[in-house]
């Protein structure tokens, strides 16, 4: 990240096939694993799709109105689209402390802080990997997604962030195998392009990088 050469921040503007990312990801990871890349955090945005993790149910697969596409993360099924800042992280665990639970802890309290950076209270749900925020009726809306697999302590994957993407695309799917509405920031009347939300991200990274050695709090 900036400010830490170990760590390769990378912004890719436009759309990126969900299939050519996903190889670049592996490839990039196996590298990591060997010592021979830095390890990345990419930041980007896909076509539409729908991305299958390894517990995903196909009765939770309605419509499928777009490409359906095996992630290799876990999770079920998830959508990827315009308008949604998608993260992946190529971090190696075997430096920064072997705990998965731990990471995906760590990812959520980023996620979450870059919100609250962008004028938008969220949070983690007991028992439930992801964001979550309130409606104005109360109830509670997904608004950022989380999906991690770790090959040789090196992980992959990331996050998915809804800043204004067609929320009726999820409509063909059970995100994540939960009732729950989705949102996004643009639903919420908060206006948040990619560079501010990355320059949130961005900011709060050194706090990122220190929670991943520490414990996690109950």
């Amino acid at each position: 990240m900036t400010g830490d050469t170990s760590i390769e921040w990378r912004v890719t503007p436009g759309l990126t096939s969900y299939a050519d990312a996903l190889a670049a990801m592996e490839a990039r990871a196996a590298a990591v694993a060997t010592g021979t890349e830095r390890e990345l955090v990419w930041l980007l945005e896909h076509p539409p799709v729908y991305t299958a993790g390894t517990s995903a149910d196909p009765a939770e697969l309605i419509e499928p109105r777009f490409p359906v596409i095996a992630a290799g993360r876990g999770g079920r099924y998830t959508y990827h689209g315009p308008g949604q800042r998608v993260g992946y992280l190529v971090l190696d665990l075997n430096r920064r402390g072997r705990d998965v639970r731990c990471f995906v802890h760590a990812v959520e309290g980023w996620v979450i802080a870059a919100l609250a950076g962008i004028g938008i209270g969220a949070h983690r749900s007991p028992g439930r990997v992801g964001i979550w925020t309130l409606l104005p009726d109360g109830r509670e809306a997904k608004i950022g997604a989380i999906g991690v697999r770790v090959r040789r302590w090196v992980t992959l994957h990331g996050f998915a962030v809804n800043l204004a993407p067609d929320l009726s695309h999820f409509g063909g799917i059970v995100p994540c195998g939960l009732p729950d509405p989705v949102t996004s920031a643009a639903a919420l009347g908060r206006s948040a392009d990619f560079a501010t939300f990355d320059a949130a991200l961005a900011l709060r990274k050194v706090e990122f990088l220190e929670t991943l050695s520490c414990p996690v709090e109950n």
